[in-house]
């Protein structure tokens, strides 16, 4: 009966260990899970990032200059490629 006690508190603690280990993978912070279905004026863009390469979709997020509110966008369309162009451009 002492066994069966001992094995079972093992299989526990490994258990919550493995719980454990599971959460301290690398979680990006911000990805993009739909898109913008719509074009944007490049004058309303202040700013832009990529997501992360662990998003499970690759994306722009723009950022607005008068609220900043944040927009995500497909990165292969060729208008986002060039609003991204014109911040590249204007911020030098």
């Amino acid at each position: 009966m002492r066994t069966a006690h001992i094995l079972l508190l093992c299989i526990l603690g490994a258990a919550l260990l493995s719980a454990v280990n599971c959460n301290n993978e690398i979680v990006p912070k911000e990805c993009c899970f739909t898109f913008y279905p719509r074009r944007l004026n490049k004058t309303l863009i202040k700013s832009y990032r990529m997501t992360d390469h662990h998003c499970p979709k690759s994306g722009v997020i723009f950022v607005t200059k008068k609220l900043g509110r944040q927009i995500c966008v497909d990165p292969t369309l060729s208008w986002a490629e060039n609003i991204m162009r014109f911040v590249d451009e204007s911020s030098f």
